[in-house]
């Protein structure tokens, strides 16, 4: 059983998002040890406010029990008593802050090597990757870690804090180098959206506040990108998917034919007359109804739904829907795979092993598998790649081959990062050992 701790914040449940507003970020933090994250972290959440005031107080009496003179604002973030005493961050935790423009969740993720799960975990979900890069230090190999877990993970956008310029004398050469260099590497991992910003977390240069130390920059604060980086994608541009999740049949005399398949939508926009394929069956059948819960309880019926809403569909023919599958636009469907190819991150201390029999869950379905192959591994300190043994442990990255015992429905993982992930259970305990990134061609 692993001996990390647990987060002294937990993410709100997908059912929550809802009473959360519309335009909300969710963003990852990583960097080496001592670059200054959990500083950086802190001071975003005390200059927006985002600090209940005995939390500050409770910092405030810490810091002066250490013999400082001010509040040390990673303390704000450092919540886990191991990482107080440590001076490190071991463990994702989740921080929420809201500005006049956006809400946030930040997934705060440690830097060392033998946490890079966590990273993998807190990043996951995450539209944009924070990673900071110590301005006396540079480019370093844990800096490489983090923009080949990023690429992987598929984020879409990156900030580069590039930190303790006040350190370098505040040397508009040294940020420029730092910054090339970095926008260079990204590009190998195939990011190409990065904006490099020079600060200071210790005294809040540039990252609320623009900074009188830097009249040669000219880009934004780090707030001010964070609340301008575009968020999420249209919908009508996806095609609809729906994992169903339950099959509502009430038999009430007061509806005694209602039969209707909810889950939340992963990704599209579902109408009323729309022409849709339950897979894996291959069944296509049309929408009639779409009922969303109403106020005070029951339901109301809508003409459309967008992603992510949680909807009951109704289709007009009598098809075989049970929970695992996937409703999809009828012109544009998943994948249907017996074999499933793709890259993984072990996240348990039980390793990944060639020939292993696993639980698979796509989605929500879960199905037998059989592990036949461990294609190669990620070799994190040259970041290439090699050929694996016959096992992947603890925070390794390799591509697996899993044999499935039946067809699941599920779409290439850089395409849809809701429908091309899965996850390997161990069948004995139900433990989760790893989390994957699905290779669908087509």
């Amino acid at each position: 059983m692993s001996t990390i701790a647990v987060a002294v914040q937990q993410d709100p449940p997908a059912s929550e998002d809802a009473a959360l507003p519309h335009d909300l970020l969710r963003f990852a933090t990583a960097g080496s040890v001592d670059d200054g994250k959990s500083t950086l972290v802190g001071r975003l959440l005390h200059d927006t406010k985002s600090v209940l005031a005995d939390q500050l107080a409770a910092v405030e009496r810490a810091s002066r029990d250490r013999g400082l003179d001010a509040a040390d604002l990673a303390l704000l973030t450092d919540g886990l008593r191991a990482e107080r005493e440590q001076g490190i961050t071991i463990d994702v935790a989740y921080r929420y802050l809201s500005t006049e423009r956006r809400s946030f969740v930040l997934a705060d993720t440690p830097g060392h090597v033998e946490y890079t799960r966590n990273m993998v975990t807190g990043a996951s979900t995450a539209e944009l990757a924070l990673i900071l890069v110590d301005a006396r230090h540079g480019i370093v190999e844990q800096t490489r870690r983090h923009l080949a877990v990023t690429g992987l993970l598929g984020v879409r956008h990156v900030a580069v804090a590039v930190n303790k310029m006040d350190l370098v004398g505040w040397d508009e050469q040294v940020h420029r180098r730092i910054s090339e260099e970095f926008s260079s590497l990204a590009a190998g991992f195939g990011i190409d959206d990065v904006v490099a910003i020079p600060v200071s977390a210790l005294h809040g240069d540039n990252v609320v506040d623009r900074s009188a130390q830097t009249p040669w920059y000219a880009g934004p604060t780090l707030l001010e990108h964070l609340e301008a980086v575009p968020v999420g994608g249209d919908p009508t541009a996806e095609p609809l998917r729906l994992p169903v999740q339950v099959v509502i049949r009430p038999r009430t005399p007061e509806h005694p034919d209602y039969r209707g398949y909810a889950g939340r939508l992963a990704a599209g926009v579902v109408r009323i007359g729309d022409r849709v394929v339950v897979q894996p069956g291959g069944r296509t059948t049309t929408v009639v109804g779409i009922d969303l819960p109403a106020v005070g309880g029951g339901v109301r019926s809508v003409p459309e739904a967008v992603a992510p809403q949680s909807v009951t569909l109704r289709l007009a023919d009598d098809v075989d829907v049970s929970r695992g599958d996937l409703i999809s636009t009828a012109d544009a469907p998943a994948g249907v795979v017996r074999e499933l190819t793709g890259a993984i991150a072990v996240l348990s201390e039980s390793p990944v092993r060639a020939r292993a029999r696993v639980l698979v869950r796509v989605g929500t379905r879960v199905v037998r598998g059989l592990v036949e192959e461990i294609l190669d591994e990620l070799d994190l300190d040259r970041l290439g790649h090699h050929p694996a043994g016959d096992s992947l442990a603890l925070n390794a990255i390799g591509r697996v081959r899993i044999r499935l015992a039946e067809p699941v429905p599920v779409d290439d993982y850089r395409r849809a990062r809701h429908t091309g992930g899965f996850l390997l259970v161990d069948e004995a305990d139900g433990a989760t050992l790893a989390a994957g990134m699905a290779e669908v061609r087509g």
